[in-house]
């Protein structure tokens, strides 16, 4: 990167100082801060990191006012149409698009890794029958580390591509023993035959005593849901895994902190929200009365699935998985599901209402997801889990950059101090 500098005067003793300005790729420029509590004493306060880049990264640039998506350079818009979602894992490990060798290589490791140790297997039993299924994921991925020593060593580069290619393989079939344990039914072991996609349907849906026949079109609608949600530059859950990884943490327990931080409702579980949301309002004759509530800025109800906090045009993801929601919902024939016929009709009137044009409220990724997951029989209690499938690309990637990094350290924000001022300790007896 160019660098330049900018000026800042303490206005307190008119003192100057030299700020470094680093040049990205693409997006603002960015004052390095770095020298600025050593050479002026100040700290910065920035609640959220919103103004505020935390790492340099080669992995994802987005573009909120232009609704711009990039993985290592490359549309999301041309790889959601053209490529596949081992293909795009392996783009943002190893920074290029595979040739057919290294791609099928590729593959065939991930598929070596899906199983899992027959004595992690049993660690699901251990949990109560109606576990959530993200709480069992946070769990069995930070135990990994206790049975994968060989992937353990940060300074390894080995070690750390092993351990990404066992994440990667592994969160699946995870994935899919958490589910069937929460409903009482029996692991199924993963098919080498199957996709990537493919495998974790059958894995989650099918049944030892009847055969399975993978649906293409859920198979392609789930491969297309993961290469939206690989990643989504510095959010809670990434900028979670950086954090802890930046202690020299080992990669399983620095997963399992992603996929705790995603947990959270205002990161992950959105489209649950826009179902639960549908849920409310019930009816399609009902949507003039949410509508209503929805403007009105003295009412706590929301829109959840319209708009979204980076995106100040529409979401790039959102005008991809529209159509293959349609044609979900075409091929399961479920359009006369109320809950589909809702949804439908509330994005019509939406883009169509100027209060929401205005405000660029259009409808986002979770909304559609949402609905497809719903579509393929995934219960919302899943939703956050196959995000979290999704995204674990995404956290091995940034993780392995910044453990990879010269000037790596670990993570130490600082913070402004509003507590009482210094006081003697008074003995109980004296305290009023």
């Amino acid at each position: 990167m160019k660098e330049h500098t900018v000026t800042v005067t303490d206005n307190r003793t008119g003192e100057q100082i030299e700020l470094p300005v680093k040049h990205p790729t693409h997006g603002p420029y960015a004052v390095d801060i770095g020298r600025l509590f050593r050479d002026a004493g100040y700290f910065t306060y920035d609640p959220g990191f919103l103004s505020t880049a935390s790492c340099q990264s080669t992995l994802t640039y987005l573009d909120g006012d232009n609704g711009e998506l990039l993985y290592r350079g490359y549309p999301i818009e041309q790889l959601a149409e053209k490529s596949s979602f081992t293909e795009v894992a392996y783009l943002m490990l190893y920074g290029e698009l595979p040739e057919k060798e290294p791609l099928k290589k590729f593959n065939d490791v991930i598929i070596k890794h899906s199983m899992l140790n027959e004595s992690l297997s049993s660690l699901f039993g251990g949990f109560y029958h109606d576990a959530h299924p993200m709480a069992i994921m946070v769990g069995v991925v930070g135990s990994l580390s206790a049975f994968y020593h060989d992937s353990t060593d940060i300074s390894n580069a080995s070690h750390r591509e092993i351990a990404a290619h066992r994440m990667i393989a592994k969160m699946p079939t995870i994935a899919a023993a958490s589910y069937k344990h929460s409903i009482g039914e029996p692991q199924v072991y993963p098919d080498n035959s199957l996709s990537y996609t493919g495998n974790l349907l059958r894995m989650m849906f099918s049944v030892p005593c009847e055969p399975y026949k993978v649906d293409p079109v859920a198979e392609k609608a789930l491969d297309l849901i993961f290469i939206l949600h690989i990643d989504h530059e510095q959010n809670a859950s990434t900028s979670t895994v950086r954090l802890a990884g930046s202690s020299g943490a080992n990669p399983f327990a620095c997963i399992a902190s992603g996929i705790a931080a995603l947990w959270g409702p205002a990161h992950g579980g959105a489209n649950e929200a826009v179902l639960s949301m549908l849920d409310e309002i019930g009816h399609v004759d009902n949507i003039p009365e949410f509508l209503a509530r929805a403007k009105d800025k003295n009412d706590p109800f929301r829109l959840m699935g319209f708009g979204h906090r980076v995106y100040k045009n529409y979401d790039p993801r959102a005008k991809i998985i529209r159509q293959m929601c349609y044609d979900v919902l075409e091929k399961l024939d479920d359009k006369d599901d109320p809950t589909f016929e809702l949804a439908l009709k509330l994005e019509e009137i939406a883009l169509n209402d100027e209060y929401f044009i205005q405000r660029n409220l259009y409808p986002n990724v979770d909304f559609y997801s949402g609905l497809i997951y719903k579509a393929l029989g995934i219960p919302t209690n899943m939703f956050t889990v196959m995000f979290a499938i999704a995204r674990t690309v995404g956290w091995v990637a940034q993780w392995t950059e910044m453990i990879a990094e010269e000037n790596q350290r670990i993570g130490r924000p600082r913070q402004i101090y509003v507590g009482p001022e210094k006081r003697d300790y008074v003995e109980i007896d004296k305290r009023q």
